[in-house]
């Protein structure tokens, strides 16, 4: 009987202080709405007060006071920007060339990113690369200001990038599967398309609930590049790209990706290039097993204008696969097939092969044989390890 009355009691005490708890959480919710404040002062001071906090991780600093709207201090040592140093380390074997084995330094990246206030962040790439006589040029590979409080899903980009044509281009060398781009951008677009000017992003929405993104450029143009030239005159580079991404299932995506680049050339003309990039992936994420394959292709349409009546149409495309053989060994292939913009008689094949091994995040070897062929020239066999490391904060690649 005794322990029944206990039982009983217990039973009163928590749902005493059930009660007590729901009527504490109504009393609070009402509190706070009849404290609301209609100011953007203290809304931006709790965005900082955030900012801080994820800037100073464990220090249990606060942020500082602000004194005016839009205002910070930035005295604190610890929002320094995020700072790391890639070096690219090759070992290259060429049949066909007069000094047939080689090791060099390719490039040194050197990449400061940074959020600045809740309004912007802002990322600079500056790259020690080497040039074909053996010397070492420093440049501001990209360094633009993206905002990140825009309305209506809207994001803005300021400042020199690589532009957003297809899969490949916006994608540093160094973190792809591969030792070298495939061979269609090195002939349209020299080692990248990047140029200085304005993106503007927009987070389509749309009603079968699958990821669509709009991108619009417009560049100055760029100061060397096969397909565009700087113009002195009033013609710019635009572009667009639509990217359209699925989920096809939990351990599958699929990546639809649309391109088109307009500006003028070396003739003062115009050069229209369309392009189509399209990305499967796989990974069984459910049995968490190191075992994932991709598959990805991409082809471009070339239209040059050189003269009031005449123009050179071309194209190119490549197809790449990679599979996962274990945690930290990647295999696959990729062929290549290009003409050049001003000449559609050139015929340009690649068929490579490549093995990767990527200890972590910060570490990776690479290696890979290439045969190219030519309409009229002979065959270039080359081989290629490439060693990439990274000391420093590594940001996430793209997805």
């Amino acid at each position: 009987m005794h322990a029944q009355n206990l039982l009983i009691l217990r039973k009163k005490t928590v749902f005493s202080l059930y009660l007590l708890s729901v009527l504490g959480l109504f009393f609070c919710v009402d509190s706070a709405r009849a404290q609301q404040q209609d100011s953007s002062a203290v809304a931006d001071s709790t965005l900082l007060k955030e900012l801080m906090q994820e800037m100073n991780p464990g220090t249990g600093a606060t942020a500082p006071a602000v004194q005016n709207q839009g205002t910070t201090i930035r005295s604190n040592a610890n929002m320094n920007p995020d700072i790391s140093v890639i070096s690219d380390l090759r070992m290259h074997y060429d049949a066909q060339a007069e000094r047939q084995l080689d090791t060099y330094l390719n490039e040194i990246e050197f990449a400061f990113k940074s959020t600045i206030d809740p309004y912007a962040r802002a990322d600079i790439y500056m790259s020690a690369h080497r040039h074909e006589d053996g010397h070492f040029a420093v440049v501001p590979e990209e360094a633009y200001l993206t905002t990140l409080a825009l309305p209506a899903k809207l994001q803005l980009k300021v400042g020199k990038f690589r532009s957003a044509f297809g899969r490949v281009n916006p994608i540093h060398p160094h973190a792809l599967r591969t030792t070298d781009i495939p061979v269609m951008f090195e002939n349209y677009f020299g080692e990248s398309l990047s140029d200085e000017g304005l993106s503007l992003s927009w987070l389509v929405p749309n009603p079968l609930d699958f990821y669509q993104e709009l991108t619009i450029q417009a560049t100055r143009g760029p100061d060397e590049s096969p397909s565009f030239a700087y113009s002195t005159k009033d013609k710019y580079l635009t572009l667009a790209h639509l990217k359209n991404f699925w989920d096809i299932n939990d351990n599958a995506t699929l990546e639809l990706g649309l391109s088109g680049v307009t500006g003028p050339n070396e003739t003062d003309f115009t050069t229209q290039i369309g392009g189509v990039d399209l990305t499967y992936k796989w990974k069984p994420l459910r049995y968490n097993t190191y075992h994932s394959f991709e598959f990805q292709t991409e082809a471009l349409f070339s239209k040059m204008k050189i003269a009031p009546n005449e123009s050179i149409e071309t194209w190119a495309m490549y197809s790449m696969m990679s599979y996962q053989l274990s945690r930290r060994w990647y295999a696959g292939a990729r062929f290549d097939y290009s003409n050049l913009p001003e000449d559609p008689d050139w015929v340009e094949k690649g068929y490579s092969a490549f093995l990767s091994w990527e200890a972590t995040e910060f570490q990776k070897v690479e290696i890979q044989f290439k045969r190219s062929t030519f309409e009229e020239e002979d065959a270039a066999n080359q081989f290629i390890i490439r060693s990439i490391f990274v000391i420093g904060t590594h940001g996430a690649h793209m997805y």
